[in-house]
């Protein structure tokens, strides 16, 4: 069972933003800015486009519905997907909130204390829960 999976099964705490049956997303603990979520599917599978067709276009559905609620909850120009990480055999999307492209740099993140990460969760929670 990977780490992703111990995650959204509730064995490793995280700072919960979203989850149906299918699909969990949790704030990144190492962010490359603030609400740096990732998306994983519950189902593990190592790389994304192993994934069936159907399940990975739910998989970009949940994620489009975390993105909103990224972008109502901290207002920004856009969201950024990005596919990327060999560190975790689990396929997963990071969405960053950005207003430039150098907002999207993995070799600088930001620190950000735990209660901050608690608010950060619980508004894109709230804004997911208005989309469905």
């Amino acid at each position: 069972m990977s780490i992703f999976s111990k995650i959204a099964a509730g064995e490793i705490p995280s700072y919960k933003c979203a989850e149906d049956e299918k699909f969990y997303a949790f704030l990144d603990i190492n962010p490359v800015r603030k609400a740096h979520t990732l998306v994983i599917p519950r189902k593990e599978v190592d790389y994304i486009f192993d994934m069936e067709d159907a399940d990975l276009a739910e998989f970009q559905l949940f994620a489009k519905k975390v993105a909103c609620a990224i972008r109502a909850a901290f207002p920004c120009k856009k969201v950024a997907q990005i596919v990327l990480g060999l560190e975790v055999p689990h396929a997963h999307i990071h969405l960053i909130p950005i207003d430039n492209e150098a907002d999207v740099n993995f070799t600088k993140h930001v620190k950000v204390a735990e209660d901050e990460q608690k608010e950060i969760a619980n508004k894109i929670f709230s804004e997911f829960q208005k989309l469905i």
